[in-house]
């Protein structure tokens, strides 16, 4: 299992693309994903709403369980990922890149972000 360099990491298990016009993407990991197993339902925060760092913004339900979805980022949405509602395995199949669940223009990131090899040591994978 490979973290992409260019991202930053939640201990919820969140990915964060670097903030482009103040916007970022956010994803759950691979770590996460397989964790979850089959993704069925997504639930994504609504475009316009407001997200707070390390509050839950939505769900997703696997064959597994229901787990919570949490933002990363304090912010206000900008894009929800329709894509995943509709085909929810994308989370499972690509979850760095057609899996990636909403966009948020930053207001405020926490300190407690985790680079690629401080999130690979955090999960010991």
């Amino acid at each position: 299992m490979s973290n992409p360099q260019n991202l930053r990491y939640s201990k919820e298990h969140e990915w964060l693309s670097v903030a482009e016009d103040g916007v970022s993407t956010i994803g759950i990991t691979e770590h996460a994903a397989n964790a979850l197993g089959d993704v069925v339902y997504v639930d994504l925060p609504e475009v316009g709403a407001t997200v707070t760092a390390g509050e839950t913004c939505g769900e997703l339900e696997s064959t597994k369980s229901v787990s919570d979805l949490y933002s990363p980022v304090s912010g206000e949405v900008t894009e929800a990922n329709q894509d995943v509602v509709d085909d929810p395995g994308l989370v499972n199949s690509a979850p760095f890149e057609g899996g990636w669940l909403f966009k948020v223009r930053v207001t405020e990131e926490p300190d407690d972000l985790l680079d690629a090899a401080g999130y690979t040591e955090f999960t010991g994978a």
